[in-house]
């Protein structure tokens, strides 16, 4: 079975081709980041334009790498939410309008599922059951993943994602967007013991999070730079609240992960999203790791962003559970807030 994938849900367009026999055939990506980096984060409708810009160019790329033509495709799969209203119909539309014409089925995805799944693409990928820590730039999410379509919600952000944290404190060091590879570049030329932040929820007894206090602890030591009449805080002073910043994010995820782990009594961790390419995340989650002997997995460097790779993937895996899963209805509708506990409705 060979799966179309097709990715739109914010800032990336993706379109991938999967095989249940071969893998991953191919996959274009384009990312809007310089495009939006000069409003200092995502505007909604200039995504949806450019989506719309490149989604057939990306097709008729993943098609040339490939060597498949459209009528060897044998099910559409698009993400359907969560996501910006507006980027997530371009994708849609694409999607259903293509079955339409090669009369092939859609299957609607859900992101973070897709997200959840992209570890498994890897050359050595997890066995289920395994906790996973999705951490992304609109969501910080621990869950237990017994199967594909089977997780349970063990915690969630009561506030910022860790991502849109990351961002935010690194808007206010002035370091531009997106400020999560920024500030993490940044930190490592800090000094770990010139600034001690809140580390929020880190003893809370669940596996909840909450980093809106921590930006506010970030915008407090800025502001008293400011009060002392230092008209700009020197690089290195900004190394060092970088690095107090990330100290204290990657120090709380590690922990809950961990927790999380001695509570269901499981070995494998899988780590999902954007913010799962971060180095000092990896190298603390790696050393919990040999610590506490449990297995940690990442996707591939190149599928922890969105990408149309995890969509098609998630689509295969589902049409092999239920092959009718995907429909001849090219009717479409997309949820940019989609719960999900609410994915066996799919």
């Amino acid at each position: 079975m060979i799966v179309l994938g097709v990715e739109s849900s914010c800032d990336e367009t993706g379109l991938a081709l999967y095989d249940t026999q071969r893998g991953l055939l191919s996959h274009a990506l384009y990312s809007q980041v310089a495009m939006h980096e000069q409003y200092g984060g995502v505007v909604p409708e200039l995504a949806s334009r450019d989506h719309i810009r490149r989604a057939i160019p990306l097709l008729e790329e993943t098609l040339a790498k490939s060597g498949v033509t459209l009528p060897e495709i044998d099910a559409i799969a698009y993400t359907q939410g969560p996501g910006l209203a507006g980027a997530l119909l371009v994708g849609s539309s694409v999607a259903c309008s293509l079955g339409l014409a090669i009369n092939k089925p859609v299957l609607g995805i859900h992101h973070l599922e897709g997200h959840l799944l992209s570890p498994l693409l890897a050359s050595e990928p997890p066995k289920f059951p395994f906790i996973a820590l999705l951490v992304s730039g609109g969501h910080t999410q621990l869950m237990r993943v017994d199967g594909v379509g089977q997780y349970t919600m063990l915690g969630e952000t009561l506030d910022d994602a860790a991502g849109e944290a990351f961002d935010k404190s690194a808007k206010l060091l002035g370091l531009g967007y997106p400020g999560g590879p920024a500030i993490s570049r940044l930190a490592e030329f800090g000094d770990p013991l010139a600034y001690k932040l809140p580390r929020p929820m880190m003893h809370s007894k669940d596996f909840n999070f909450s980093f809106s206090g921590l930006k506010t602890a970030v915008l407090t030591v800025v502001k008293n730079h400011e009060e002392k009449v230092i008209a700009n805080i020197c690089e290195q002073d900004k190394a060092n609240i970088a690095r107090g910043f990330v100290d204290a994010i990657v120090e709380v995820l590690t922990a809950k992960c961990v927790s999380a782990l001695k509570h269901t009594g499981l070995k494998r961790l899988v780590i999902a999203g954007g913010v799962g390419a971060n180095a000092q995340l990896r190298a603390s989650l790696n050393a919990a790791a040999a610590k506490k002997r449990f297995k940690v997995y990442y996707p591939e460097l190149e599928f922890c962003t969105d990408n149309g790779a995890m969509i098609a993937f998630a689509g295969a895996m589902r049409l092999q559970i239920n092959p009718d899963a995907a429909k001849y209805d090219y009717s479409f509708n997309v949820r940019p807030r989609w719960p999900l506990d609410e994915i066996r409705e799919i």
